[in-house]
C-alpha cells in the first residue's frame, strides 16, 4: 500500500511539474534578471541600468506564446559616470527632456507573437510603451530553461523623446545625441 501511494504520489510530481514546463507563465527572477542601457551621442556614450519590475512569459507546448514585462524608469542608473556628473545626467535622464519618470514610472513591453528560429532562438515582435507612447518592435530572443537574453535597439524619438535630436533640432554641432538607444537585456527565471 506504502509503495503504491508512493509511485502514486512521484507519477502526479512528474506529471504536474511537466505541465508546469509545457504551458502557463513562466515568471521572471527580477532580482536576478538585468537590463543595461547605452546612449550616443557625437563626442561618446553613456551607459547604465534599468530595473526590472516584472515579467512573464506565456508558454504552450514548451513555445513562447506571448509575455509582458514592465520596466521601473524612475530606478534609471548611470554607471559610467560618478559623483557630481552622475547625479546630473539621472536627473535629466527621469526629467520631462527624457523619460519623464513623475508621470511615465513604468516602460512597458507586450509580446504579442513569436516564432521558433530553432535552438531556443525566437524572433518576436512586440508593442513597447514608453511616455503613454505605444509603437510596434521586432528583436531576436534566446531561451534557454533558465534564461532569456536579447538586445534592443529602440528610436526614442517614436516616444516623444527628442532632447539632442538632430532629427528635430538644427545646428546642435557636437551636442546632438543619437535618436536610437540599446537596451541589453538578460533574464533569469
Amino acid at each position: 500500500m506504502k509503495n503504491r501511494l508512493l509511485k502514486t504520489g512521484v507519477a502526479s510530481a512528474i506529471f504536474l511539474t511537466t505541465i508546469a514546463f509545457t504551458s502557463g507563465t513562466k515568471q521572471v527572477d527580477i532580482k536576478n534578471s538585468t537590463i543595461t542601457w547605452k546612449g550616443e551621442k557625437v563626442t561618446g556614450s553613456h551607459h547604465g541600468t534599468i530595473n526590472l519590475k516584472s515579467g512573464h512569459f506565456k508558454i504552450e507546448d514548451e513555445k513562447i506564446l506571448g509575455g509582458e514585462f514592465v520596466m521601473d524608469m524612475s530606478s534609471i542608473t548611470v554607471t559610467d559616470l560618478s559623483g557630481e556628473n552622475k547625479g546630473k545626467l539621472e536627473g535629466h535622464l527621469k526629467s520631462e527632456d527624457f523619460f519623464g519618470v513623475e508621470k511615465h514610472p513604468s516602460a512597458k513591453l507586450v509580446i504579442t507573437s513569436a516564432a521558433q528560429k530553432g535552438e531556443g532562438n525566437y524572433g518576436i515582435v512586440g508593442d513597447l510603451t514608453i511616455k503613454e507612447q505605444t509603437h510596434p518592435i521586432t528583436f531576436d530572443l534566446k531561451m534557454d530553461a533558465n534564461s532569456a537574453s536579447t538586445k534592443l535597439t529602440i528610436d526614442r524619438s517614436k516616444y516623444d523623446i527628442r532632447y539632442g535630436s538632430g532629427s528635430f533640432f538644427d545646428n546642435l554641432g557636437d551636442k546632438t545625441i543619437y535618436d536610437n538607444f540599446e537596451l541589453d537585456v538578460n533574464l533569469q527565471f
